[in-house]
């Protein structure tokens, strides 16, 4: 099991959306395969939710991480929303990591908000999960 909490072992949970109107799923489908591979638990979100349905599931299913994909240009607006609903929601220590078609100027601007990773397309698989792994340990850490 990867991480602890408390002195106990746990596995990761964590949430894969696509907060927005964005049909395209083969690639956080395949994220999610990836993490459930990685040991950790995974929970999906289903195709075109609204980013206070994605904040209102992590919350409810105390999740470590929202991993959130678009590929439809609207991370700016979509990814911001989710962490403002987690924040109103008092759970802002849950982690955010960012994928999908995101230009390398905006993910700066994603990386000043707190939403790390901000991946592409072709990003090793290894690179997400270990990225996954990382912040996970830092909510990990705030729920101490």
């Amino acid at each position: 099991m990867e991480g602890t909490n408390n002195n106990m072992k746990r596995r990761i949970r964590i949430l894969v959306a696509k907060p927005a109107l964005d049909g395209h799923d083969r690639g956080v489908l395949v994220l999610a395969k990836a993490f459930r591979d990685a040991g950790m638990e995974v929970l999906y979100a289903g195709l075109l939710p609204t980013p206070e349905s994605v904040a209102r599931i992590a919350v409810d299913e105390d999740v470590d991480v929202v991993a959130l994909s678009l590929h439809n240009s609207a991370h700016l607006s979509a990814f911001p929303a989710v962490k403002k609903w987690l924040k109103k929601l008092g759970a802002d220590d849950i982690q955010i990591v960012g994928g999908g078609i995101i230009p390398p100027a905006d993910r700066k601007k994603l990386e000043k908000l707190g939403i790390t990773g901000n991946f592409g397309p072709g990003t090793p698989l290894d690179q997400v999960i270990e990225h996954v792994r990382k912040v996970a340990k830092k909510k990990w850490v705030k729920d101490q």
